[in-house]
């Protein structure tokens, strides 16, 4: 193995210890080292860092060639520590500032037909575990791999919560149920545990093959769902998207805090736990300007301003 391989597989191994999952960054840095030996460079040098991360070509979107030269860059800067040599590339490089997709936040109605659309799927094992699965996003707002990677152990009927482990950051945390969302999954259970009395995996939700469901499966099935529930983007970028439920949840949260007459700014840590955030500067990702929203906030602004002597 290359010194450059090496330094890959310890930078891996490093940022894994401190709980960073790096799904992609083993596959992406090995293909970068075997680009500087292939190039017969033995250091990172910006120029060959910016060269490798435009290979997909001109018809790559710029935010795909931003992300590839970002995870070079994080290396660079660990292999900097011991090579002085070393160029980390500018962060001003391949910068693309328009990379954020503007969230399509759902409404009752938009979930309603989701759900309607899961029932449609078959086999009715398949329907079954869609309809279950949006449901639950919906109403936790958990992220996608959360809930795929529950196990039946991890439902407490007893306790009426979902016990959520090792998710981003290796943290884990637990979610109480509403007795109507208890009921609902109980009623799946039944019929998964009817059409698969022998799966072969212990997860929670599973595929017809009473296998776990894979984030990369649920992707496709969920815009298949959109489409067949006439879901029609909102802006350039809004198309509805599987993630855009969970800044869905975030949003009608603190529009019910509104109402309610909450003291929001004193809630977000709240909110933050439960989205399983490390602080409340995260959460402030996933609140869009939503007309509900706008309304309050000028509304509070209103109320402060007539306060005033």
């Amino acid at each position: 193995m290359s010194g450059l391989r090496q330094a890959v597989d310890d930078y891996i191994t490093v940022r894994r210890l401190l709980g960073f999952k790096l799904r992609d960054h083993p596959w992406y840095l090995h293909d970068f080292a075997a680009y500087l030996e292939a190039a017969g460079a033995s250091t990172v040098t910006a120029e060959l860092a910016v060269a490798w991360a435009k290979l997909p070509g001109p018809n790559a979107h710029p935010a795909y060639l931003g992300q590839r030269l970002s995870v070079v860059r994080g290396f660079a800067r660990h292999l900097r520590a011991f090579d002085p040599a070393t160029e980390v590339p500018s962060a001003d490089l391949l910068h693309w500032r328009e990379c954020r997709a503007v969230p399509y936040i759902y409404t009752d109605g938009d979930v309603a037909a989701l759900m309607a659309a899961a029932r449609s799927l078959s086999p009715r094992l398949r329907a079954a575990t869609y309809e279950a699965l949006v449901g639950l996003l919906k109403v936790t707002g958990a992220r996608v791999g959360e809930l795929i990677n529950l196990d039946r152990a991890d439902v407490d009927w007893d306790e009426g919560v979902l016990v959520l482990r090792w998710t981003k950051f290796n943290k884990c945390r637990e979610l109480a149920l509403h007795p109507s969302t208890a009921k609902a999954l109980k009623a799946y259970a039944q019929v998964r545990d009817d059409l698969c009395p022998a799966p072969k995996s212990a997860s929670f939700f599973v595929n017809t093959l009473g296998r776990r469901l894979s984030y990369v499966t649920v992707e496709g099935v969920f815009r298949h769902l959109a489409r067949s529930a006439g879901l029609k983007s909102r802006s350039k970028s809004g198309l509805p998207r599987l993630h855009d439920v969970r800044h869905t949840f975030a949003c009608t949260t603190l529009v019910s805090w509104y109402r309610a007459g909450l003291d929001v700014e004193a809630q977000m840590p709240l909110l933050s736990t439960w989205m399983g955030h490390t602080n409340p500067e995260k959460t402030f990702w996933y609140i869009s300007a939503v007309p509900e929203l706008l309304a309050l906030a000028a509304q509070r602004r209103e109320q402060a301003a007539r306060s005033r002597p």
